[in-house]
């Protein structure tokens, strides 16, 4: 698809009610693209699926009576079979499905107060989970839905507030209140030991304000990251990232900063298969950007091809691209909603 010289437009396909809270988080099942889960401030996840028939999403499941605080993240492991949800509780918990419902098979405790995201690693071996005490958690999934703290990461000065794995890579990046991004890889040795080989600062092109979140696109040798500093930066590996060091890690650099699109702070990055990123964020729009061809002086550059006003009635928190059609984008606000919508060519 030819995003710079088509005409595109994001079309609502349907409004999911039920939260009665702001909806913090989203989450598509990699297993089974038609199923989304949505976590809130009522203390609940929802499980909506779409019915083949009607192609509507309805709320299949409710998980409640769990947390006693917001949940602000949820993510499928890679199977699609466990759920992971982050609470401010504290506490993360652990879901399975069991036949058309879903029970709660581990709690995992450690962090001092709230946790704020949650990711797993593209094995489904590994969890991390970051909160406001500044510190990144990692766990080893065990048989039997056991899960053991491997190693505590302690490198940022603030709230940290994203967590995300490599796509194909045991490599670790967090986001903070500090302004900063982290790049964790494990010792080479067998401690166990995870430690900080990259901070992306200021200094290094990086944000002036809290990163609010980051995205991998599909191939993992570029990602992005948006601010309260109202910018969103790009940053490349410079190489192909599996043609690397021992630890398969490779330093990231900025490439180039797109500002100027939002007003307010942008809280939610995604980058789709196709490569179109999504951006969600306080004035409630959402913007859908794409590389441009490349300007062989300047380097590369993305430019804006969508832009949506008043997506949501307030904040937009998260956006999510389907993992399989590239085409359906989920969004999540503080009005208590979800849009399901489609990026549709208009002719």
């Amino acid at each position: 698809m030819d995003f710079v010289e088509g005409v595109f437009e994001l079309r609502e396909i349907q409004k999911l009610e039920g939260h009665t809270d702001r909806v913090w988080g989203l989450a598509w099942n990699p297993s089974n693209p038609s199923m989304l889960a949505s976590c809130s401030g009522d203390k609940t996840v929802r499980i909506w699926e779409r019915n083949p028939n009607q192609k509507t999403w309805q709320c299949k499941v409710v998980l409640e009576e769990t947390h006693t605080r917001t949940v602000r993240s949820c993510a499928w492991s890679p199977s699609g079979m466990l759920l992971a949800a982050a609470s401010f509780d504290a506490t993360t918990s652990i879901w399975k499905h069991v036949g058309d419902d879903m029970e709660c098979v581990a709690t995992l405790e450690g962090h001092e107060n709230e946790v704020k995201s949650i990711s797993w690693n593209t094995s489904g071996s590994l969890l991390a989970t970051c909160g406001r005490d500044k510190s990144v958690w990692i766990w080893e999934v065990q048989p039997g839905n056991e899960f053991e703290c491997a190693s505590v990461l302690q490198g940022h000065t603030q709230d940290v507030k994203m967590v995300q794995w490599h796509p194909s890579m045991d490599v670790l990046v967090s986001v903070s209140y500090d302004n900063s991004i982290k790049v964790w890889v494990e010792e080479d040795n067998d401690t166990d030991d995870w430690h900080c080989v990259q901070t992306l600062g200021e200094s290094s092109g990086g944000h002036s304000s809290t990163v609010w979140a980051l995205s991998f696109n599909h191939k993992g040798d570029r990602m992005v990251t948006c601010s309260d500093d109202l910018s969103i930066k790009i940053w490349d590996t410079g190489n192909d990232p599996t043609q690397s060091s021992s630890d398969g890690w490779r330093p990231w650099k900025h490439l180039c900063t797109l500002s100027g699109y939002h007003d307010r702070t942008i809280f939610s990055v995604d980058w789709s298969k196709e490569g179109v990123i999504a951006s969600g964020a306080a004035d409630d729009g959402i913007r859908l950007f794409v590389e441009s061809a490349s300007d062989l002086v300047g380097g590369p550059s993305f430019l804006m091809f969508l832009k949506k006003e008043k997506a949501h009635e307030m904040d937009v928190n998260s956006v999510q691209w389907n993992p399989k059609d590239s085409r359906l984008l989920a969004s999540a606000s503080d009005d208590g909603t979800i849009k399901i919508w489609e990026l549709a060519s208009v002719s």
